[in-house]
């Protein structure tokens, strides 16, 4: 059962837990709120030139929003398997109605990216797949992560939220490896949320230059992109636990 909720400006989408599925500051409805949610952009800093981004899992369509306003260049897919979901998105979220740009399938996202017509379709993948107990990713297998990265060009770049427990944090992020050249993690935020990022072609890091593109990008766009670049900073250095491990959970 779906419930939206307000408070203090904010509208909130709930699959009839306390759990928040995604939310909206209702007076700047193509903002992006949740700052987890923003972090699954810290893919312009590697590909500016994205023509298609697609998003599995629609949430309360932050991503698609924010990526049909603000990227005009490229089109935007978004697979959501509850046909509720979109109606509450379109109703209460202000969720634009599909144009040349912009389309929202209903359907399974592992039956998105298994479509052998969608090989190598997409530039980007933002990966947020959760039901209403947010135990882990609905989808986090080996075969999950293999097909996500078939759909995707050969320099293309998927980012996942991991919203789970030791050891599953872990296992999502070995099973990605098996697939993509390089995943890399942020620090933890929302007392679990966990931003990975997964290049199918190892990407060329350079600090200077990531660092300027970042500033190009709160600019622009008002993400925090310069945080992003610390935590990454701080993943090369081996400064991070891996995710979920309990070493790096808080007391």
């Amino acid at each position: 059962m779906l419930t939206i909720e307000e408070a203090d400006g904010v509208r909130s989408l709930h699959f009839g837990t306390p759990a928040v599925q995604g939310a909206m500051r209702i007076a700047q409805p193509d903002a992006i709120e949740l700052e987890y949610v923003r972090q699954m952009m810290m893919w312009l800093l590697f590909h500016g030139q994205a023509r298609h981004i697609v998003q599995l899992g629609l949430g309360a369509a932050s991503l698609t929003k924010f990526c049909h306003r603000y990227l005009p260049s490229a089109r935007v897919t978004a697979v959501e398997l509850d046909p509720e979901v979109i109606r509450a998105c379109h109703e209460h979220f202000a969720l634009p109605a599909d144009d040349e740009r912009l389309q929202v399938l209903n359907m399974d996202a592992m039956d998105y990216v298994g479509d052998f017509s969608r090989r190598r379709s997409a530039d980007i993948l933002q990966v947020d797949l959760y039901d209403a107990l947010a135990k882990a990713p609905v989808w986090g297998t080996s075969a999950f992560y293999a097909a996500c990265a078939n759909s995707l060009a050969a320099d293309g770049i998927m980012t996942v939220n991991l919203f789970c427990d030791w050891p599953d944090h872990a296992l999502n992020i070995q099973a990605m490896r098996q697939s993509f050249e390089a995943v890399a993690w942020l620090p933890e935020v929302h007392d679990g949320n966990i931003v990975a990022i997964a290049f199918k072609r190892p990407p060329s890091i350079d600090f200077d230059t990531l660092r300027a593109r970042a500033a190009h990008l709160c600019k622009t766009l008002g993400l925090p992109a310069g945080q992003w670049v610390d935590g990454l900073e701080s993943w090369m250095r081996g400064e991070l636990d891996p995710p979920g491990h309990p070493a790096g959970k808080k007391p």
